[in-house]
């Protein structure tokens, strides 16, 4: 276990037992009845709707900001001078990320850090309210995945919780953290490489959906490796004397080929594809430089490793057959996620509790002009939802899909992952339509009700030591009883903080006079004009 020890646990039991704030009522023991927060539950959920203003502000600010991983600048000034302005101790470029951060509050156990990622989408650009394609900066970032709306959750429920901490004297410390550059699944095996985690007693992460939801154990999505090769040739004249070079694009396709006949003998859950970064000049000149970047994903650990091997033995035929030299770079890595069930069972008793929000007409009519636009399918419900999502157990079966570098995270510290209602169900992931709720009613709105749950999960977690006890027992005991967490990335291996650095200098200066400005305007859709729902151009 981290620094809470189980003798303090036990030392403290009864104290915090006379303050615990939540209890069953009789209904509710005999699961006759939704449950109900009362005590310092209650008032933490209080205390994050008075904040429901500071949620719409940092929503619609980093949304604004349309940053892509690595390059979150403007994110990290927002963020850490307003947790500053709030007492917090921030610490900037974190982990040799520069755009990375860390804010820690309070004094002793037990450590509670609440993450959420913060970066956008390539091309991703939307305007927000309307149910039409409208690039707010043509070809310009945006938040395509919803990742602007993670931090409004955890800082209004660590506000919240604060100051119930101050008046009541409860012993803890905060931590908020972001998950920086999430797309490349760039910063979260750094941190948990570096240490972050090593002091923490438990992380509640939030990432943005279309239901309250949470989740436990793993077989759910896969892990990964994201890797680039770099193959060196020879330049020559195309057409003068090819025969003189040594084409690294070559190398580049031969690689690709040889991949694309591996996949018939994979296992059918892995998923793996590449874009090719650099594929030389221009025709008349044999390329002596390019370089492909892969995502190699499988559900497990084992498989993960075993297919990246052949990938690498794959690259070194390649630089055979072209008389090239290959070199390689991590960029990213993600353990295989695995939840914490009995953070995961609390987590769902709060989600029970809170329950999702009431959505105005304006809300339903939107999310259904959205769900035409983009014909979506399988719907469980037509517009935004209004039944809870059921708490999820780990399948029957694995089932194979994205992947999160939380994963590292959850190998490492007890570790739930909450889902909160701030999009459209329906739109397409990674894709501008994922974009067009994240600063409207929907996006605060889902936003409020994730901050209700973390915030009366925090409470039961600073509260009752026996619960900590008992996630740390499942860590130990369950999750890590076959298993051995050795991270993919190496001491040597380095966070690629040059990625999207280009793009972002392309286009941020175009995106600069389209950041929010909460002094002149109440939403961010004021200051663009929008008439929400603007159903037509």
């Amino acid at each position: 276990m981290a620094k809470l020890h189980r003798s303090v646990l036990r030392a403290t039991a009864t104290l915090a037992l006379a303050i615990a704030p939540w209890a069953l009522n009789a209904a509710e023991e005999q699961g006759d009845a939704k449950p109900v927060l009362s005590g310092l539950q209650a008032e933490a959920v209080k205390g994050v709707e008075d904040r429901e203003k500071l949620i719409q502000e940092i929503i619609d600010s980093l949304f604004s900001f349309s940053e892509l991983g690595f390059q979150e600048f403007e994110t990290q000034a927002y963020m850490t001078a307003l947790l500053e302005k709030e007492g917090f101790s921030v610490e900037q470029g974190v982990s040799g990320m520069p755009s990375g951060w860390w804010a820690s509050w309070g004094s002793g156990e037990p450590v509670i850090a609440l993450g959420s990622d913060v970066d956008g989408i390539p091309k991703a650009s939307q305007m927000p309210g309307v149910a039409y394609r409208q690039p707010m900066v043509e070809g310009a970032p945006g938040h395509g995945e919803g990742h602007n709306s993670g931090h409004g959750v955890t800082v209004a429920a660590a506000l919240a919780v604060k100051e119930i901490m101050e008046r009541e004297g409860l012993p803890g410390t905060l931590v908020i953290w972001p998950g920086i550059a999430e797309e490349l699944v760039g910063a979260k095996s750094y941190y948990a490489r570096d240490g972050r985690f090593e002091d923490v007693d438990a992380v509640l992460f939030t990432h943005v959906g279309r239901n309250l939801q949470t989740s436990w154990g793993g077989d759910r999505g896969t892990g990964l490796v994201s890797v680039q090769y770099q193959f060196n040739g020879v330049a020559a004249h195309g057409a003068g004397d090819p025969w003189r070079g040594k084409s690294a694009l070559d190398a580049v396709e031969l690689m690709n080929v040889g991949w694309n006949y591996k996949r018939e003998h994979l296992r059918p859950l892995q998923r793996s594809h590449y874009v090719v970064v650099d594929g030389g000049d221009q025709p008349n000149v044999v390329p002596s430089k390019a370089s492909v970047w892969y995502f190699i994903r499988e559900i497990t650990a084992e498989h993960i490793l075993e297919n990246f091997e052949s990938l690498q033995q794959i690259a070194e035929g390649a630089a055979m057959m072209t008389g090239t030299t290959v070199e390689r770079r991590i960029i990213g890595s993600a353990w295989p996620r695995h939840f914490n069930k009995v953070i995961a069972e609390r987590m769902y008793h709060n989600i029970q509790a809170v329950g999702l929000p009431e959505w105005s007409e304006d809300d339903q009519t939107f999310a259904r002009a959205v769900q035409e636009l983009m014909e979506a399918e399988n719907l469980k419900e037509e517009g935004l939802a209004t039944k809870l999502s059921e708490l999820q157990a780990p399948p029957e079966r694995p089932i194979s899909g994205g992947s999160d570098d939380i994963g590292d995270v959850s190998w490492n510290v007890p570790t739930v992952t909450l889902r909160f209602p701030s999009n459209i169900p329906g739109t397409i992931g990674h894709n501008w339509s994922s974009a067009m709720a994240m600063a409207t009613p929907i996006a605060h709105k889902g936003a409020a009700a994730g901050a209700k749950v973390l915030a009366a999960t925090m409470m039961d977690l600073l509260t009752e030591p026996e619960l900590l006890e008992e996630a740390w027992t499942y860590f130990e005991e369950e999750q890590l009883k076959d298993i051995e967490y050795v991270p993919f990335i190496s001491e040597d291996d380095k966070p690629a903080i040059e990625k999207n650095a280009a793009i972002m200098r392309e286009f941020k200066e175009r995106l600069k006079p389209l950041y929010y400005d909460p002094s002149k305007y109440t939403t961010y859709l004021e200051q663009l004009g929008v008439d929400y729902p603007q159903l037509k151009p």
